[in-house]
Protein backbone atom coordinates (compact mmCIF):
# COMPACT_ATOMS: atom_id res chain seq x y z
CA UNK A 1 0.00 0.00 0.00
CA UNK A 2 3.18 2.25 -0.22
CA UNK A 3 3.39 2.75 -3.71
CA UNK A 4 5.75 5.62 -4.93
CA UNK A 5 6.47 4.98 -8.67
CA UNK A 6 3.71 3.70 -9.86
CA UNK A 7 1.58 5.35 -12.78
CA UNK A 8 -2.22 4.94 -11.72
CA UNK A 9 -3.27 1.69 -12.25
CA UNK A 10 -6.79 2.92 -13.16
CA UNK A 11 -7.69 -0.35 -15.53
CA UNK A 12 -9.34 -0.94 -11.60
CA UNK A 13 -10.84 -4.58 -12.43
CA UNK A 14 -8.81 -7.58 -12.39
CA UNK A 15 -9.55 -10.55 -14.73
CA UNK A 16 -10.94 -13.42 -12.64
CA UNK A 17 -8.48 -15.99 -12.13
CA UNK A 18 -9.37 -19.80 -12.45
CA UNK A 19 -7.23 -20.17 -9.61
CA UNK A 20 -8.48 -20.38 -5.94
CA UNK A 21 -7.14 -19.65 -2.48
CA UNK A 22 -4.59 -22.58 -1.79
CA UNK A 23 -5.40 -24.21 1.82
CA UNK A 24 -2.29 -24.37 3.74
CA UNK A 25 -0.87 -28.20 3.58
CA UNK A 26 -2.04 -30.70 5.85
CA UNK A 27 1.02 -30.44 8.52
CA UNK A 28 -0.85 -27.34 9.45
CA UNK A 29 -3.32 -27.23 12.17
CA UNK A 30 -4.84 -24.29 13.76
CA UNK A 31 -5.77 -22.97 16.83
CA UNK A 32 -8.09 -20.30 18.53
CA UNK A 33 -5.32 -18.64 21.41
CA UNK A 34 -6.25 -16.50 24.31
CA UNK A 35 -4.20 -13.73 24.74
CA UNK A 36 -3.53 -10.41 25.92
CA UNK A 37 -7.60 -10.29 26.45
CA UNK A 38 -8.00 -11.44 23.10
CA UNK A 39 -7.95 -14.51 21.38
CA UNK A 40 -6.00 -14.95 17.91
CA UNK A 41 -6.70 -17.44 15.38
CA UNK A 42 -3.14 -19.17 14.54
CA UNK A 43 -2.16 -21.89 11.77
CA UNK A 44 0.68 -24.00 13.37
CA UNK A 45 2.94 -26.47 11.27
CA UNK A 46 6.15 -28.37 11.50
CA UNK A 47 9.00 -28.68 13.51
CA UNK A 48 12.54 -27.16 14.26
CA UNK A 49 13.20 -24.19 14.73
CA UNK A 50 10.14 -21.47 14.79
CA UNK A 51 9.46 -18.65 12.29
CA UNK A 52 6.56 -15.94 12.87
CA UNK A 53 4.37 -14.83 10.08
CA UNK A 54 2.88 -11.62 10.25
CA UNK A 55 0.25 -10.54 7.88
CA UNK A 56 -1.02 -6.73 6.94
CA UNK A 57 -3.95 -5.10 6.01
CA UNK A 58 -6.46 -6.17 2.86
CA UNK A 59 -5.09 -9.73 3.97
CA UNK A 60 -5.08 -12.25 6.38
CA UNK A 61 -2.28 -15.27 7.68
CA UNK A 62 -3.56 -17.15 4.56
CA UNK A 63 -1.44 -14.73 2.53
CA UNK A 64 1.27 -17.01 3.57
CA UNK A 65 0.64 -20.06 2.17
CA UNK A 66 3.48 -20.22 -0.54
CA UNK A 67 6.17 -19.26 1.96
CA UNK A 68 4.72 -21.48 4.95
CA UNK A 69 4.43 -24.44 2.29
CA UNK A 70 8.21 -24.28 1.82
CA UNK A 71 9.40 -23.23 5.55
CA UNK A 72 6.99 -26.52 7.02
CA UNK A 73 9.35 -28.75 5.48
CA UNK A 74 12.29 -28.17 8.27
CA UNK A 75 10.98 -25.66 10.71
CA UNK A 76 7.85 -24.58 13.07
CA UNK A 77 5.54 -22.01 10.98
CA UNK A 78 3.23 -19.81 12.89
CA UNK A 79 0.96 -17.79 11.47
CA UNK A 80 -1.69 -15.80 13.43
CA UNK A 81 -4.44 -13.53 12.24
CA UNK A 82 -3.89 -9.98 13.77
CA UNK A 83 -6.05 -8.66 16.28
CA UNK A 84 -9.70 -7.87 14.68
CA UNK A 85 -8.48 -9.40 11.32
CA UNK A 86 -9.56 -12.33 9.80
CA UNK A 87 -10.87 -14.97 11.87
CA UNK A 88 -9.44 -13.39 14.74
CA UNK A 89 -12.12 -11.70 17.82
CA UNK A 90 -12.71 -8.50 16.86
CA UNK A 91 -12.32 -6.50 20.25
CA UNK A 92 -13.46 -2.43 20.26
CA UNK A 93 -9.52 -1.22 21.20
CA UNK A 94 -5.75 -2.15 21.40
CA UNK A 95 -4.90 -1.64 17.94
CA UNK A 96 -1.77 0.26 18.88
CA UNK A 97 1.04 -1.66 17.60
CA UNK A 98 2.51 -2.63 21.04
CA UNK A 99 -0.19 -3.73 22.54
CA UNK A 100 -0.27 -6.04 19.31
CA UNK A 101 3.39 -7.23 20.07
CA UNK A 102 2.29 -8.64 23.17
CA UNK A 103 -0.53 -10.60 21.33
CA UNK A 104 2.02 -11.93 19.32
CA UNK A 105 3.83 -12.98 22.88
CA UNK A 106 1.02 -14.18 24.06
CA UNK A 107 0.86 -16.72 21.46
CA UNK A 108 4.04 -17.57 21.21
CA UNK A 109 4.08 -18.38 24.86
CA UNK A 110 0.61 -20.35 24.58
CA UNK A 111 2.94 -22.46 21.94
CA UNK A 112 5.80 -22.77 24.24
CA UNK A 113 8.39 -20.68 21.32
CA UNK A 114 10.98 -18.79 23.03
CA UNK A 115 13.10 -17.98 19.52
CA UNK A 116 11.93 -17.22 17.02
CA UNK A 117 12.46 -15.60 13.45
CA UNK A 118 9.89 -12.89 12.31
CA UNK A 119 8.82 -12.04 8.87
CA UNK A 120 6.10 -9.63 8.27
CA UNK A 121 4.76 -7.27 5.15
CA UNK A 122 2.91 -4.24 5.67
CA UNK A 123 1.24 -3.67 9.13
CA UNK A 124 3.05 -7.09 9.99
CA UNK A 125 6.23 -4.84 9.95
CA UNK A 126 4.97 -2.58 12.35
CA UNK A 127 3.63 -5.14 14.66
CA UNK A 128 6.93 -7.15 14.07
CA UNK A 129 9.14 -4.65 15.26
CA UNK A 130 6.90 -3.38 18.11
CA UNK A 131 7.33 -7.14 19.01
CA UNK A 132 11.39 -7.53 17.90
CA UNK A 133 12.53 -4.19 19.34
CA UNK A 134 10.95 -5.25 22.77
CA UNK A 135 12.60 -8.90 22.32
CA UNK A 136 15.37 -8.35 20.59
CA UNK A 137 17.65 -11.32 21.63
CA UNK A 138 14.42 -13.78 21.15
CA UNK A 139 15.08 -12.60 17.48
CA UNK A 140 17.74 -14.50 15.58
CA UNK A 141 16.31 -13.20 12.02
CA UNK A 142 13.61 -9.94 10.98
CA UNK A 143 12.46 -9.84 7.65
CA UNK A 144 10.61 -6.44 6.93
CA UNK A 145 8.40 -6.60 3.89
CA UNK A 146 6.97 -3.30 1.77
CA UNK A 147 5.61 -1.00 4.31
CA UNK A 148 7.29 1.80 6.76
CA UNK A 149 7.43 1.59 10.33
CA UNK A 150 5.84 4.25 12.37
CA UNK A 151 7.98 7.60 13.55
CA UNK A 152 10.99 5.45 12.13
CA UNK A 153 13.30 6.88 9.21
CA UNK A 154 11.56 8.63 6.45
CA UNK A 155 8.34 7.92 8.05
CA UNK A 156 6.81 11.82 8.21
CA UNK A 157 8.01 12.09 4.28
CA UNK A 158 5.97 8.96 3.69
CA UNK A 159 2.92 10.57 5.28
CA UNK A 160 2.66 13.62 3.02
CA UNK A 161 2.22 10.93 -0.12
CA UNK A 162 -1.50 11.90 -1.27
CA UNK A 163 -1.60 8.00 -2.08
CA UNK A 164 -1.81 7.25 1.61
CA UNK A 165 -5.23 8.75 2.74
CA UNK A 166 -6.55 5.79 4.02
CA UNK A 167 -3.95 6.39 6.83
CA UNK A 168 -6.44 9.20 7.88
CA UNK A 169 -9.71 7.47 7.36
CA UNK A 170 -12.16 6.15 9.34
CA UNK A 171 -14.30 6.75 12.48
CA UNK A 172 -18.00 5.30 12.42
CA UNK A 173 -19.11 7.34 9.77
CA UNK A 174 -16.77 6.05 7.29
CA UNK A 175 -17.42 2.62 8.60
CA UNK A 176 -21.24 3.03 7.59
CA UNK A 177 -20.02 4.44 4.15
CA UNK A 178 -17.99 1.30 3.64
CA UNK A 179 -20.23 -0.86 5.22
CA UNK A 180 -21.65 -3.77 2.38
CA UNK A 181 -19.17 -2.44 -0.34
CA UNK A 182 -16.27 -3.64 1.31
CA UNK A 183 -14.99 -5.20 -1.93
CA UNK A 184 -15.24 -1.45 -3.66
CA UNK A 185 -13.11 -0.45 -1.04
CA UNK A 186 -10.48 -2.95 -0.93
CA UNK A 187 -10.17 -2.96 -4.53
CA UNK A 188 -8.73 0.07 -4.61
CA UNK A 189 -5.46 -1.47 -2.60
CA UNK A 190 -5.60 -4.47 -4.21
CA UNK A 191 -5.09 -2.65 -7.89
CA UNK A 192 -4.01 0.66 -7.10
CA UNK A 193 -0.44 -0.81 -5.39
CA UNK A 194 -0.04 -4.13 -7.69
CA UNK A 195 2.30 -3.66 -10.61
CA UNK A 196 -0.53 -5.46 -12.34
CA UNK A 197 -3.40 -5.67 -10.56
CA UNK A 198 -4.76 -9.19 -12.35
CA UNK A 199 -1.65 -10.58 -10.28
CA UNK A 200 -4.16 -10.20 -7.37
CA UNK A 201 -6.52 -12.69 -8.65
CA UNK A 202 -10.34 -12.79 -8.37
CA UNK A 203 -10.73 -15.75 -5.65
CA UNK A 204 -8.13 -13.55 -3.81
CA UNK A 205 -10.48 -10.81 -4.11
CA UNK A 206 -13.63 -12.78 -2.98
CA UNK A 207 -12.31 -14.74 -0.27
CA UNK A 208 -10.56 -11.57 1.39
CA UNK A 209 -13.50 -9.49 0.62
CA UNK A 210 -15.79 -11.35 2.97
CA UNK A 211 -13.38 -11.50 5.96
CA UNK A 212 -13.49 -7.67 5.89
CA UNK A 213 -17.25 -7.92 5.83
CA UNK A 214 -17.37 -10.09 8.66
CA UNK A 215 -18.88 -7.84 11.74
CA UNK A 216 -16.08 -5.39 13.23
CA UNK A 217 -13.62 -6.14 10.76
CA UNK A 218 -13.26 -3.00 9.27
CA UNK A 219 -13.71 -1.30 12.31
CA UNK A 220 -10.44 -3.01 13.33
CA UNK A 221 -8.64 -2.49 9.85
CA UNK A 222 -9.41 1.60 10.25
CA UNK A 223 -8.29 1.47 13.90
CA UNK A 224 -5.09 -0.54 12.84
CA UNK A 225 -4.22 3.13 10.95
CA UNK A 226 -5.65 5.24 13.46
CA UNK A 227 -2.89 4.12 15.86
CA UNK A 228 -0.27 5.31 13.86
CA UNK A 229 0.63 8.51 15.43
CA UNK A 230 0.50 6.48 19.18
CA UNK A 231 2.62 3.83 17.53
CA UNK A 232 4.86 6.48 16.21
CA UNK A 233 5.32 7.38 19.55
CA UNK A 234 6.23 4.25 21.20
CA UNK A 235 8.55 3.28 18.41
CA UNK A 236 10.46 6.40 18.63
CA UNK A 237 11.07 5.01 22.16
CA UNK A 238 11.82 1.75 21.33
CA UNK A 239 14.39 2.83 18.68
CA UNK A 240 16.06 5.56 21.49
CA UNK A 241 17.53 1.91 22.94
CA UNK A 242 19.33 1.82 20.12
CA UNK A 243 19.13 -0.28 16.91
CA UNK A 244 18.41 -3.83 16.11
CA UNK A 245 21.49 -5.91 15.97
CA UNK A 246 20.26 -9.43 14.53
CA UNK A 247 20.32 -9.34 10.12
CA UNK A 248 17.08 -7.52 8.47
CA UNK A 249 16.27 -8.53 5.09
CA UNK A 250 14.72 -6.10 3.31
CA UNK A 251 12.23 -6.90 0.59
CA UNK A 252 10.28 -4.15 -1.65
CA UNK A 253 8.46 -4.38 -4.34
CA UNK A 254 10.08 -2.32 -7.75
CA UNK A 255 7.19 -0.67 -8.58
CA UNK A 256 6.21 -0.32 -4.80
CA UNK A 257 8.70 0.76 -1.83
CA UNK A 258 11.52 -0.54 -3.40
CA UNK A 259 14.76 0.26 -1.92
CA UNK A 260 13.09 2.60 0.65
CA UNK A 261 11.85 -0.61 2.69
CA UNK A 262 15.97 -0.89 2.89
CA UNK A 263 16.12 2.77 4.09
CA UNK A 264 13.22 2.57 6.67
CA UNK A 265 14.98 -0.38 7.95
CA UNK A 266 18.67 0.58 8.47
CA UNK A 267 17.00 3.53 10.79
CA UNK A 268 16.03 1.23 12.91
CA UNK A 269 18.51 -1.99 12.46
CA UNK A 270 22.63 -1.89 12.15
CA UNK A 271 22.66 -5.15 9.67
CA UNK A 272 20.63 -4.94 6.55
CA UNK A 273 20.11 -6.88 3.22
CA UNK A 274 18.43 -4.87 0.41
CA UNK A 275 16.49 -7.03 -1.92
CA UNK A 276 13.75 -5.61 -4.39
CA UNK A 277 11.66 -8.10 -6.00
CA UNK A 278 11.06 -7.12 -10.26
CA UNK A 279 7.56 -6.45 -11.60
CA UNK A 280 6.34 -6.56 -8.05
CA UNK A 281 3.77 -3.46 -6.33
CA UNK A 282 3.26 -4.12 -2.96
CA UNK A 283 1.57 -7.37 -2.75
CA UNK A 284 4.51 -9.61 -2.76
CA UNK A 285 2.85 -13.03 -1.80
CA UNK A 286 0.60 -12.58 -4.74
CA UNK A 287 2.33 -10.99 -7.32
CA UNK A 288 5.69 -12.68 -7.14
CA UNK A 289 5.37 -15.76 -4.70
CA UNK A 290 8.74 -17.44 -6.08
CA UNK A 291 10.98 -14.86 -5.79
CA UNK A 292 9.83 -13.49 -3.15
CA UNK A 293 9.92 -17.07 -0.92
CA UNK A 294 13.23 -17.58 -2.71
CA UNK A 295 14.68 -14.18 -0.62
CA UNK A 296 13.37 -14.89 2.80
CA UNK A 297 14.05 -19.31 2.55
CA UNK A 298 17.64 -17.99 1.39
CA UNK A 299 17.95 -15.44 4.27
CA UNK A 300 16.45 -17.41 6.84
CA UNK A 301 18.71 -20.12 6.35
Amino acid sequence: MWKFGLAALALACAMPAAAQVAPYPAEFSTREIATNGTTLHVRVGGSGPAVLLLHGYGETGDMWEPLAARLVRNRRVIVPDLRGLGLSAKPAGGYDKKTQAEDVAGVLAALGVDRVDVVAHDIGNMVGYAFVARYPARVPHFVLMDAPIPGIGPWEEILKNPLLWHFRFGGPDMERLVAGRERIYLDRFWNEFSADPARFDEASRVHYAALYALPGAMHAGFSQFAAFDQDAIDDRALLARGKLTMPVLAIGGEKSFGPTMATVARAAAANVTQVVIPASGHWLMEEQPEATSDAIVAFLK
